[in-house]
């Protein structure tokens, strides 16, 4: 159940916050309720898109993205999270049903997508305290130090959303995904 108000349609939502969530409509086709949650503060809505559409003109691809994305939401017990990113890594990203429960158990079938997805849980269940060896680790399977970055980054957005999501009860609009035994 909803804990803090989510705007039932665009014109709902905080006037500040209207051109943004039509842009996410036109963007998406439907504008998903964690950006009318976050709507409600439109400095919030701002700054999120803005870290979001920056990080999308990086070098890591659409798919490692989401891969990221997955593991996080895993790693935070985030049910909308992981109910939005397996549908997109699915119908976006063209991750396989074994990539995305690779990706939720923190690894991949990909070697160097492996890496990338492995300094990610990292950094999320150390926050950040990473040591040496895991960018060692992940530099030997190819990323540079741009890439290093804009994966903590991912971390770090996507963090932001599970956050939000988990405080504010959103309600999940997208197929529901049940979050993995312990």
């Amino acid at each position: 159940m909803p804990r803090i108000h989510t705007p039932a349609t665009v014109a709902d939502a905080p006037e500040a916050a209207r051109p943004a969530l039509e842009a996410v409509g036109k963007q998406l086709g439907s504008v998903p309720n964690l950006f009318r949650v976050v709507a409600n503060s439109p400095a919030a809505l701002s700054g999120y898109l803005g870290l979001s559409g920056a990080l999308g003109k990086g070098s890591l691809p659409a798919a490692t993205r989401e891969r990221i994305a997955l593991a996080v939401a895993e790693v935070n017990g985030c049910g909308y999270c992981l109910a939005a990113h397996s549908y997109l890594g699915a119908a976006v990203a063209h991750l396989s049903d074994a990539e995305i429960l690779a990706n939720r158990r923190g690894g991949s079938t990909d070697p160097k997508s492996d890496a990338a997805v492995r300094f990610a849980v990292r950094v999320t269940r150390a926050r950040g305290h990473v040591g040496d060896e895991d960018l060692v680790a992940v530099r030997r399977a190819g990323f540079d130090d741009a890439q290093i970055i804009e994966m903590v980054l991912h971390v770090a957005l996507n963090t932001l959303t599970n956050y939000v999501n988990e405080v504010a009860g959103t309600e999940i609009d997208f197929p529901a995904t049940a979050p993995l035994a312990a």
